[in-house]
């Protein structure tokens, strides 16, 4: 997810160990090359071209025939104007941006890193990728073999894990399963009325530093989350 939502954060919070799944399939439309700010009037969108294809995710390669990096700068430059930290959310995007990524998910990955690193939430040995851990398969079978190998009691994952994941495999195998359960905390926006589901980068240019303290939701089992 390109400067994800700050839900995001709040799992990988909470992991001891947080895994890219960077190499399933890209799906248009998903936030791995979006994400929606405040523009000042609106919901925008800062949107990174690709080159499309039917790929993994690992393998979309960033389309830089435009210079859509000075256009995402001076969007957040513009709608945050007045943002008393917006010097701290602009530095993370600068250096995110001056990196040089050949496909979306570097970039993406990038930016979970710096904006991890600037809450001190986590050090990038904690982090991993589903792609170097040499397992196949698919679906519930995979998500377990990785937890499995990394040694987890736990997994801890987001809503839509709920449609396909198989809680019975996890549970078997003393594998406890937990949803995310989002508080989506209100703090002080720009905007007329608090919108969650924004960029962390808000966050960040509305509270600077003192913004871990938002990024504190907790989990749910999965018996009481799906029921």
């Amino acid at each position: 997810m390109l400067f994800p939502w700050i839900g995001l954060f709040e799992q990988i919070k909470l992991a001891d160990i947080y895994v890219h799944y960077d190499d399933v399939q890209y799906s248009k439309g998903s936030f791995t090359n979006r994400v929606q700010i405040w523009d000042g009037k609106a919901i925008s969108w800062l949107t990174v071209p690709i080159i499309h294809g039917t790929e993994n995710i690992n393998q979309i390669v960033i389309d830089d025939s435009k210079n859509w990096r000075r256009k995402h700068l001076n969007l957040l430059q513009q709608s945050y104007t007045k943002a008393p930290f917006k010097d701290d959310m602009l530095a993370i995007v600068e250096d995110v941006y001056a990196e040089s990524h050949l496909t979306i998910c570097s970039l993406s990955i990038s930016s979970i890193l710096h904006i991890s690193r600037y809450f001190g939430i986590k050090n990038t040995q904690q982090f991993r990728y589903a792609s170097e851990l040499g397992i196949s398969g698919q679906s519930s079978k995979r998500v377990f073999d990785i937890v499995d190998q990394l040694g987890g009691t736990h997994y801890i994952t987001g809503h839509g894990a709920q449609h396909y994941l198989e809680h019975s495999l996890f549970e078997q195998n003393a594998i406890e399963v937990k949803y995310m359960d989002y508080q989506k905390l209100a703090y002080p926006q720009l905007t007329e009325e608090f919108t969650p589901y924004i960029s962390t980068l808000d966050l960040i240019a509305n509270c600077g530093k003192s913004g871990i303290s938002l990024i504190c939701s907790g989990t749910k089992d999965w018996k009481e989350f799906v029921t």
